[in-house]
């Protein structure tokens, strides 16, 4: 199976980045199914039902969100009648639609797609993602009941997300992080079969601070004050995420690439 996972999406640009890409990438990397982390795609906050069904009709096989899933209002009715949005596993007890699926892929495969949060430095105490991802991985095992599955790990210590990797080692396909939209050098096969990169990046303008323009993050690093608010970077964004190839018959990664297309952090595609 070759899956695509793109990182979180940093508003206008990123969405623009994506729309305009996805299509063309699907056809000339023949891909059978993408990943798109939605997370700041509306304003740098959140994801809006408008700009998840532009995702959607890109391309994006699923969108993953994390702990701005709701802050755009109307995703707390939108995600319950749209299976292919995900939140988080422990987002809470209450939280409205669901965080794994297993989704059919052509040739009649199947891919389970999973997201948890992490808890090490995250503003509010999640339930412990490891046991969370546990009972989804048992319940799904590669080679019986699917033949890929994706973790997308969303928190902020890169430690929290290796040790979700080895956690995970063996019974996923792809672990991959997010949430920190700076893309990481250790892309990597795990020994036990897992394709695993600390952070995917993020899909959205690199001349910016993580995404947003630079004036008023550095204004609040330098004098500690709040004069604005954040707003999205809007140069030419690059598209940054992870190309993975696995064998359908065990679940396990054969191949795995960084991804970064345009923008000021492009380098050669997968392909």
């Amino acid at each position: 199976m070759r899956i695509l996972f793109l990182g979180d999406v940093v508003g206008r640009a990123g969405r623009a980045a994506v729309t305009g890409n996805l299509p063309a990438l699907r056809a000339d990397w023949k891909l059978d199914f993408i990943i798109v982390n939605g997370e700041n795609a509306t304003g740098g906050v959140g994801l809006s039902s408008g700009h998840a069904k532009d995702l959607l009709a890109a391309g994006a096989d699923c969108i993953t969100l994390g702990d701005h899933a709701f802050d755009q209002k109307d995703m707390l009715t939108f995600i319950e009648s749209e299976p292919r949005i995900l939140r988080p596993l422990n987002f809470a007890k209450s939280a409205p639609g669901k965080g794994f699926r297993v989704f059919d892929v052509p040739g009649g495969r199947k891919i389970l797609v999973a997201q948890v949060l992490g808890q090490v430095f995250m503003k509010r105490p999640y339930e412990d993602p490891f046991g969370k991802i546990e009972q989804v991985l048992k319940a799904h095992p590669m080679g019986g009941l699917v033949n890929a599955s994706l973790v997308d790990v969303h928190c902020e210590a890169t430690s929290e997300k290796m040790g979700m990797g080895h956690w995970c080692d063996g019974r996923a396909s792809v672990v991959v992080g997010t949430h920190t939209h700076v893309p990481t050098a250790d892309t990597q096969i795990l020994p036990g079969g897992t394709a695993f990169q600390s952070d995917a990046g993020m899909c959205g303008d690199y001349q910016s601070v993580i995404g947003m323009e630079k004036a008023e993050p550095m204004r609040r690093f330098v004098t500690g004050m709040v004069k604005g608010r954040f707003t999205p970077a809007m140069k030419e964004a690059t598209l940054s995420g992870v190309y993975v190839e696995t064998d359908d018959r065990t679940g396990k990664a054969t191949r795995v690439e960084m991804v970064r297309q345009g923008g000021r952090l492009a380098q050669a595609g997968p392909l």
